[in-house]
């Protein structure tokens, strides 16, 4: 092939609608792989239209992000008010009263082929209250509100210390702003009205701005919210409700200043028609109150929220509505839609912004030519959507796995039809005490057997294969593994101070 003719079918320009997280993290990756000598970026956004901005806790992936734009961790975390995060706290999901830890990273140290939990199962069948916590190096130092960052020793459990970060979505979104605008992105500021579409294929022309400029692109990139201006509202790309399945559709979020050392932890509390966050950032606090209009009205609902906030309200609470669910295609003709113009899932994992991060890196490694082959638009979406439908049905179990029936909402839960795909994981478990892993998704075992065991799922079966190690070893075993990951947390540094040492925002 003519190189000349090859080099002709590039894109070169590109047209990303919207801002926020989703908008500048799309621009700043963009920039660093792209470049800006053979390829023009334009971000078009309105100050005039808000951003949702509730997505401010993390998993450990943003950090491999971070890393690829050459983002110094130190000036990343000042710049956006930055703590550290272990895991999730989730109180009141299996039964009032009751809270266990999500943590990230693994329990304790697998033994041949099998994980750890396989074993803790066949300990417990021989001894109660055993905890799974005591066995994690990120649950143990979330409780005693310690964080370090790893040592150079894979033998100890501070050698493989999983995290990941609370910060401000509004602040991080003006730092990649930053970040993208020196490598070239031009910022376009301007309200969108109009969408022209090509006469012959249906493709996105080009965008008319309120003032009447007209921005004309190749590859479009619809950053632009639950609206989806681009993916929807001009190219009708249908949207798959997951409201039966996740029936909370409403959040209040209000900021409160810090009465309390930040903890390293998401704090997750089931209420009665829903579940409360709380993310402690340096300078406030984050809270919200998601929850389902059908079981609950937003008077009571902001009444819930503002009972259970500590510390002075830092603005007014404000409402949001969305609709759980995905768009029926996240890449359409030429547009590609990121963020929440490409479906939304509640912020119970904290899985927002890696869904950003996801369908950036699958448009790096699907990046079209001019023709936008069929075959390569289909393969981007089949990925995303299943990885997405993993996702759901872990958010799903949070809800279906509970025995708590002291209100409509939780009894509806509880008993709710749930797809074949969850329904089969919590019989395996339920059963033979066995977690079904996809090498694809995104939660790992450890992940599941958390979130199953800490809200009461009891497994009836062991691995038989954990009969290869004796009940004696397996004691001694394990009464290494909890001396030594306890000794390693309380070796730990209080994470207040940890932060003061390492990132705290300057005062001068």
């Amino acid at each position: 092939m003519n190189t000349d003719a090859h080099i002709s079918q590039r894109i070169n320009k590109i047209i990303i609608v919207g801002g926020g997280t989703a908008g500048w993290m799309t621009a700043a990756t963009l920039a660093k792989v792209l470049g800006n000598e053979q390829y023009s970026i334009q971000l078009i956004e309105s100050e005039a239209i808000g951003t949702i901005g509730v997505g401010e806790a993390t998993i450990p992936h943003i950090g491999t992000f971070n890393k690829i734009l050459g983002i110094d961790e130190q000036d990343f975390m000042r710049s956006t008010q930055a703590t550290f995060k272990l895991g999730i706290e989730f109180t009141n999901w299996g039964n009032i009263g009751e809270s266990y830890i999500h943590p990230f990273g693994n329990y304790g140290m697998n033994i041949d082929s099998l994980h750890f939990y396989n074993y803790f199962l066949k300990m417990s069948k021989h001894k109660s209250g055993l905890n799974p916590e005591d066995y994690s190096i990120g649950a143990l130092a979330a409780r005693r509100n310690k964080f370090m960052h790893s040592l150079n020793d894979t033998r100890s459990p501070l050698g493989n210390i999983k995290y990941a970060y609370h910060f401000d979505a509004g602040l991080y979104a003006r730092y990649l702003r930053s970040y993208a605008e020196r490598n070239g992105v031009e910022r376009i500021e301007g309200k969108i009205t109009q969408v022209k579409l090509q006469k012959d294929n249906g493709f996105i022309d080009s965008v008319l701005l309120e003032d009447g400029r007209v921005y004309n692109g190749e590859l479009f990139i619809d950053c632009s919210g639950f609206r989806g201006i681009l993916i929807e509202d001009a190219l009708n790309t249908g949207y798959e409700d997951w409201s039966d399945l996740l029936p909370c559709d409403s959040a209040i979020a209000v900021p409160t200043a810090n009465r309390h050392p930040p903890a390293p932890y998401t704090r997750a509390t089931a209420h009665e028609a829903g579940w409360q966050w709380r993310i402690p950032l340096q300078h406030r606090t984050g809270n919200g109150h998601v929850y389902s209009s059908r079981f609950m009205g937003d008077d009571r609902a902001g009444q819930i929220l503002l009972e259970n906030v500590e510390g002075e309200l830092l603005a007014e609470p404000r409402v949001v509505r969305f609709k759980t669910g995905m768009r029926r295609k996240f890449w359409n003709k030429n547009c590609v839609a990121v963020g929440l113009s490409s479906g939304f899932l509640e912020p119970l994992e904290s899985t927002s912004i890696h869904l950003i991060q996801t369908s950036i890196k699958k448009l790096m490694e699907f990046f079209p030519a001019k023709q936008f082959n069929q075959t390569n638009i289909d393969a981007y979406n089949e990925i995303l959507q299943r990885n997405l439908l993993f996702i759901r049905d872990f958010i799903v179990l949070h809800y279906k796995v509970t025995n708590r029936s002291d209100s409509g909402f939780w009894n509806y839960c509880r008993t709710m039809p749930i797809p074949d795909s969850l329904e089969k994981r919590i019989a395996l478990y339920r059963q033979e005490g066995k977690i079904y892993h996809d090498s694809n998704e995104l939660f790992s075992e450890d992940s599941w057997f958390a979130v199953m065991h800490g809200q009461g799922l009891v497994a009836s079966e062991y691995h038989p294969l954990a009969d290869v190690v004796s009940q004696q070893q397996l004691k001694k075993f394990f009464s290494e593994i909890k001396m030594v990951t306890g000794n390693s947390a309380n070796a730990m540094p209080l994470h207040t101070d940890y932060l003061a040492r390492y990132c705290a925002q300057s005062t001068s």
